[in-house]
């Protein structure tokens, strides 16, 4: 009777060894998340460059607005700031409006890009400052 021969073992694989960079993997990712927020910030500050004119505009027109709406408010109506932010039109939320009670002015600013002023005068009513261009 032919005995059968046991099968043949594999060749034997080498050693598998812990990869000494599996444990810095986070530097990877720190990269890509820079390179993402770098790509981000300048692709805003693209679109700033961009829409510089008409959002400038936009805030130019929305401070002198508030200016003259809150200074006739104040100056003609007699009403307090707080009370005279109710006559402002949908979307102004971001203009501020300050009171100068000794020059009877009243200064509408929209957050870093304009500011303007309206002053009561008697006779005239509430005037806005001169602009510079």
């Amino acid at each position: 009777m032919a005995t059968a021969k046991p099968p043949a073992l594999p060749p034997a694989l080498p050693p598998v060894l812990p990869r000494a960079s599996k444990v810095p993997r986070r530097e990877p990712r720190r990269r890509r998340w820079r390179t993402v927020l770098a790509c981000a910030f300048l692709a805003a500050a693209i679109l700033l460059v961009w829409f510089w004119k008409p959002l400038n505009g936009y805030a130019v027109a929305g401070a002198s607005y508030g200016a003259r709406v809150g200074c006739a408010c104040r100056h003609i109506g007699g009403r307090s700031l707080a009370d005279c932010r109710k006559d402002f039109l949908p979307g102004m939320a971001l203009i501020t409006l300050s009171e100068d009670a000794k020059a009877r002015s009243v200064t509408a600013r929209f957050p870093l890009l304009s500011s303007q002023t309206a002053q009561f005068r008697e006779g005239e009513g509430c005037v806005l400052e001169k602009w510079q261009d």
